[in-house]
């Protein structure tokens, strides 16, 4: 029985017998409101981080190295904090991530309000921010499943997307503007959106811890382990981390679109962050009416390829609207991969091992994001940002030919697959 859920055979007679609209229940309610909120304060996080470390520097590799200090961490920690959410309560652990982060961008708050533009303790605190996002996103991916009847996931993935995408929307034109006040003032917003999430999690109820099991040496790898047998779900997860590796780099380098290539400001950037995710606003809305039942493999791939295309069109573009619709259409396609994936990882997965594969899916997928920026700085100091962007789509859309054949089953998976103990 899970530490944080009722028993799994009540969950499943309410899935048969509740109406759709009982799936959003008070607790669910309250964590979406925290995932939105904890959303907000990283986009806010990312732009004000951004804007400010390029504004220091001048430099696109120390742009790709806020990627790799936030990477770092999240590598090293990622099979240790499956391990850990699989043996505490859920809720802790989320808890503690999160008041981790908000102490970091804290301290780098205090940086700016004082000055003190020590670039390598910055690197260092967001690398404890990174730290607490490698036991935050897979704690998070396995809460939800302990809150709402597995069998109804696929139900509730969007708008837990669509909530996100929300934030990815707001965030970023949120943080561009507080910075209009000074770094401090986008440091602190993000900070005080953190422990509006925190506010909101502790507010979930205690539930009944599971018994642990053993530590062991197969314990540890147990995620790994389970990936490597379901082709379907390996196949979903090395394909969105190679798309995001290779196409995401975009938005690490939009400070250089906004300030040397459209010159529009900070605003200007938090606005070209928030693109991506209008498309993927307007994506979730139709996905949280529409929830994907069939043909689940191939909207996979033919999403992955729409983001590498969109992506070339952003950096080869020297129109602003057009490269406005290219992030667009980019976010769009993205919401798609992600609610797929995420929801095949959550719903083929036994709840035994939940945290140790949300762990796994999070090493190879969320931190893809940090490695992307990384890949991304270094390849825009090598080809300039326009090239280096263009390469990333390109390579993307070679990456989906490959998994294409690679991975027939999750190409011809027409359905979501249930563990045994769902079905």
């Amino acid at each position: 029985m899970s530490d944080d859920a009722p028993a799994n055979a009540q969950r499943e007679n309410e899935a048969r017998d509740d109406p759709p609209v009982s799936v959003f229940t008070g607790p669910v309610r309250r964590y979406l409101l925290a995932r939105f909120c904890v959303a907000v304060a990283f986009q806010i996080q990312g732009v004000a981080v951004g804007w400010y470390i390029y504004s220091l520097t001048d430099s696109a590799l120390d742009l790709g190295f806020v990627g790799l200090a936030m990477f770092l961490p999240q590598a090293g920690l990622a099979l240790f904090a499956g391990q850990v959410i699989d043996r505490f309560p859920r809720r802790r652990v989320l808890l503690t991530a999160w008041t981790m982060q908000a102490f970091a961008g804290s301290a780098i708050a205090l940086l700016a309000l004082l000055d003190l533009h020590r670039i390598g303790l910055i690197y260092l605190l967001i690398s404890c921010y990174g730290a607490g996002r490698a036991f935050e996103q897979p704690a998070q991916a396995a809460m939800l499943p302990s809150l709402v009847p597995v069998p109804l996931f696929p139900r509730v993935t969007p708008v837990n997307s669509l909530m996100t995408q929300s934030a990815v929307v707001i965030g970023p034109a949120l943080g561009g503007l507080l910075f209009i006040f000074g770094a401090p003032v986008a440091f602190l917003g993000a900070v005080t959106m953190l422990c509006v999430g925190i506010a909101a999690v502790y507010a979930l109820p205690r539930t009944v811890a599971r018994p642990a099991q053993p530590l062991s040496w197969e314990s540890f790898l147990g995620g790994i382990s389970f990936i490597r047998r379901a082709e379907a779900v390996k196949g979903a997860i090395l394909l969105d981390m190679f798309g995001v590796l290779f196409g995401g780099g975009a938005t690490t380098l939009l400070p250089i679109f906004a300030r040397d290539i459209f010159t529009i400001g900070p605003v200007g950037l938090g606005l070209m962050r928030s693109a991506p995710a209008i498309g993927a606003l307007v994506s979730g809305l139709y996905l949280a009416r529409h929830p994907p039942e069939h043909h689940i493999g191939r909207r996979m791939f033919i999403a992955v390829a729409i983001f590498g295309a969109a992506t070339i069109v952003f950096g080869l573009s020297h129109s602003l609207v057009l490269s406005f619709a290219a992030l667009i259409v980019l976010g769009a396609a993205d919401v798609v991969s992600v609610v797929v994936r995420s929801t095949l990882v959550q719903t083929a997965t036994p709840d035994a091992i939940r945290g140790r594969v949300s762990a796994v899916n999070s090493l190879f997928v969320g931190t893809s994001n940090q490695l992307g920026a990384f890949e991304a700085g270094v390849t825009a100091e090598w080809f300039g940002a326009v090239g280096a962007v263009a390469l990333g789509g390109a390579i993307t859309l070679l990456v989906v030919g490959v998994a294409s054949q690679c991975f027939p089953a999750l190409r011809r998976m027409d359905r979501f697959i249930m563990a045994p103990e769902h079905q």
